[in-house]
């Protein structure tokens, strides 16, 4: 018998390398020194006015108690309203909940449906988070690595070939987090084609990007193209990066009733319903006026353009244009071998972002953490002001090695 404390499906995981990075820039400022944080992928705007004043007047009139498990009426019929809306899905009220954010809804979907041994396939670079959510919930990760070369993204010779009698999901993330790479409807045909051959394989869609992207078109949904995997899938959003309501923790899952209810039986034994008053407040999101969304992407847009320029000037290192999300994922394949000013060599990516925290200031987070090296990911939440002096402090570093 161990004699630790801790259970071994917690020892088998890490803390969330982003959080980690952001704390570890957090502790050097209080220490006094110079942080440019680009870290952090979180909307560096205010929560729009008419969704403050929704929450305020949802607290004046007493909205401050428990909720339905599955999240209050008004919200779920502005999900799927949204949904019919937006993206062309129909789905009932009984078959969407509303959940503690995003993160949450992939983990307690995960929470509900794997075995000990069951398989997922997280196409690599993933969000940080989901590798150690399979594992948490006993599964096994089965990352697949989709280069630059293919724009970051799964191809369907790829999937038929992950794909063996354990696999029980497929994690699908656009636009991406940290490339922002986006599928197109032709390419989710394509992945739908391989799917349709696997009635067992279920698929998660992790849409909380897809209002941030820089062509000016919708961001085609999977369910749009083959409806058939309509009675298979979770789709997973939430108004966090969209309407800059990090704090809010609102996420929600559409998908077929049994495994809705399924995390609402889940859920009412551990984390119970969404805060009544952040409900309130992701409804009006939905249902309001939404220039916000319009005005922020066009923001994002400026600053990734600027940020782009002055990172592809840097010797040693490239980054291919995002379609979405509000990060460059940067190749850094130029600077390994070289060797910093103190003597170190430069080995992996890992060395890369610490030799550019230690020697300039500057947090970003590496793409180990993602699943494909050697890259580092950098957020451009944050203003240009920011992000041009994170720039001129990483041109420094470069320029110091030899």
């Amino acid at each position: 018998m161990t004699t630790s404390r801790i259970a071994a499906r917690v020892r088998r995981i890490k803390p969330s390398p982003s959080t980690s990075a952001a704390d570890r820039a957090n502790e050097l400022r209080r220490q006094g020194k110079s942080i440019v944080n680009l870290v952090v992928g979180e909307p560096d705007f205010d929560t729009p006015a008419h969704i403050r004043q929704a929450a305020a007047a949802a607290i004046e009139k007493g909205a401050t108690r428990y909720t339905l498990m599955a999240g209050t009426v008004e919200l779920r019929q502005a999900i799927v309203a949204k949904l019919e809306r937006e993206n062309g899905l129909h789905y009932a009220i009984d078959e969407i909940i509303a959940t503690n954010g995003a993160k949450s809804a992939i983990y307690n979907a995960l929470a509900v449906t794997l075995e000990p041994g069951d398989e997922v396939i997280v196409p690599a670079p993933y969000w940080v988070s989901y590798p150690d959510m399979v594992i948490a919930c006993e599964g096994v990760p089965v990352t697949v690595p989709c280069p630059e070369s293919s724009g970051f993204k799964l191809q369907p010779a790829q999937l038929e070939a992950a794909i063996t009698p354990r696999t029980r999901w497929l994690l699908i993330n656009s636009p991406s987090n940290p490339t922002g790479a986006s599928y197109t409807a032709d390419e989710y045909r394509a992945l739908a084609e391989v799917l349709l051959r696997h009635p067992q394989v279920l698929v998660m869609t992790d849409d909380i990007y897809e209002h941030i992207r820089f062509d000016g078109q919708k961001t085609p949904h999977l369910l749009a193209v083959a409806p058939a995997l309509r009675d298979r899938t979770l789709v997973v959003n939430g108004v966090s990066k969209t309407y800059a309501m990090t704090g809010w923790r609102i996420g929600y899952v559409a998908g077929p009733v049994d495994l809705v209810r399924a995390l609402d039986t889940l859920l009412s034994q551990s984390a119970g319903n969404c805060c009544s008053v952040s409900q309130a407040a992701a409804a009006a999101a939905m249902n309001g006026d939404q220039s916000f969304v319009t005005e922020s992407v066009a923001i994002y847009k400026q600053r990734r353009d600027r940020t782009l320029a002055l990172i592809n000037a840097i010797g040693g290192l490239s980054c291919a244009t995002p379609p979405g999300a509000f990060y460059l994922y940067i190749n850094c394949a130029g600077l390994i071998g070289k060797t910093t000013p103190a003597g170190k060599t430069l080995a992996e990516d890992g060395d890369v972002v610490m030799y550019l925290l230690e020697s300039q200031g500057v947090a970003v987070v590496a793409g180990t953490a993602y699943g494909l090296s050697p890259y580092f990911r950098l957020s451009i939440a944050t203003s240009i002001e920011t992000l041009e002096e994170g720039c001129a402090r990483i041109a420094r570093a470069v320029a110091e090695l030899h």
